[in-house]
């Protein structure tokens, strides 16, 4: 969906005056104060700020980058990734969490490799119809790539803009949401796109947080209406939450001469594709499957990991055995091999403690 397929951005008393003067300023602090040293700046292939904006979502900078140069030894370009196995993509983003990534950057590498014939389209319109890449993501591989004027509306960027704003609109709405996207638009420069959308994300980084926003340090300080009305922290406005919910499971810790076994999960679901532990819904099922086996069930201390809308506690229970069992549906994975089997980050922190 194109800028001009939304509505007009919102009928706020002085939008010209504060877009007169936005743009500017973000540029001109960012070209100062903003970050510079990051190893998807230095670049302006698409690829690998590509790989940095997917890794980057849901996930801080200090994490993504350990993992960003890893990932480029191991798939340096997007063919290299597109021919890959998904097994070694989701190996190698194994503790970056939100998987569905992983599964898209490879279904989104091969689109790129079969249909654009390895190389990434010019044009966010383009982008944005590749598997996992929406509408803010492709703008960013535009602008900072290829140099289009292309808004970009992430969740660090509606902050911003709702308190540059004071938009108090519920962005739970779709219409109103339209209503930001369109006023992001608006408000992009005529110059200096790529230090624009860089400005952006640096500010909602850096300063304009959650949390306690350093207003001081703020190019746009003067112009923020959130700031004029002595509350930012109202803004942005989103009625809808996420209903939490709990779940517990039990995990068997099966171990045979120095190996493990390991079943792989669903294609769909909570990591997805990734190999784990055989899972059972009571301690008593559990139990039955580990007194056929023989030997002696250990308890370990159970884990609590949180996702996006439950909190799961598992407890795992190890057993070592003399003759393996005659099971399908998985495989004995030596500890030595480990890093190579995509895991989800609680199991490998588990099997790293043996």
């Amino acid at each position: 969906m194109t800028g001009s397929e939304h509505p007009s951005p919102p009928a706020l008393p002085d939008f010209e005056s504060i877009r007169a003067a936005f743009g500017h300023r973000v540029v001109e602090w960012q070209r100062q104060h903003g970050r510079h040293r990051l190893p998807w700046q230095q670049t302006r292939d698409p690829y690998r700020v590509w790989l940095s904006e997917i890794m980057l979502q849901q996930t801080q900078v200090s994490t993504v980058l350990g993992y960003y140069d890893r990932f480029l030894q191991r798939f340096p370009d997007v063919v290299a990734l597109a021919d890959a196995p998904l097994d070694d993509v989701l190996a190698a983003w194994s503790g970056l969490g939100y998987y569905s990534r992983a599964r898209n950057l490879h279904r989104c590498a091969q689109a790129v490799r079969d249909q654009w014939q390895g190389r990434f389209p010019p044009t966010a319109a383009d982008l944005e119809t590749l598997p996992g890449i929406g509408r803010s993501t492709a703008a960013a591989i535009a602008a900072f790539c290829y140099g289009e004027r292309a808004a970009i509306l992430d969740g660090n960027v509606k902050r911003v803009l709702t308190r540059v704003l004071a938009y108090g609109e519920d962005l739970a709405s779709t219409r109103h949401e339209r209503e930001l996207w369109a006023a992001a638009v608006q408000l992009l420069p005529e110059q200096g796109i790529e230090s624009y959308t860089q400005g952006l994300m640096d500010l909602g980084a850096t300063v304009c947080l959650a949390r306690s926003p350093s207003c001081l340090l703020c190019p746009a300080q003067a112009l923020c209406r959130g700031r004029a009305e002595g509350r930012p922290d109202a803004y942005p406005v989103k009625s809808r939450k996420l209903k939490r919910s709990r779940r517990e499971n039990w995990w068997l810790w099966l171990e045979h001469e120095d190996r493990v076994w390991l079943t792989q999960r669903p294609d769909t679901g909570v990591w997805a594709g990734l190999y784990s532990l055989p899972e059972y819904a009571s301690a008593e099922a559990l139990a039955e499957a580990a007194a056929a086996l023989g030997g002696q069930a250990l308890p370990q201390p159970s884990i609590e990991h949180t996702l996006t809308h439950f909190d799961w506690v598992l407890h795992p229970v190890r057993l070592a055995v003399q003759k393996p069992p005659a099971w399908t549906g998985g495989q004995w994975v030596p500890y030595a091999r480990l890093a190579d089997v995509g895991l989800p980050a609680p199991l490998r922190k588990l099997l790293a403690r043996r």
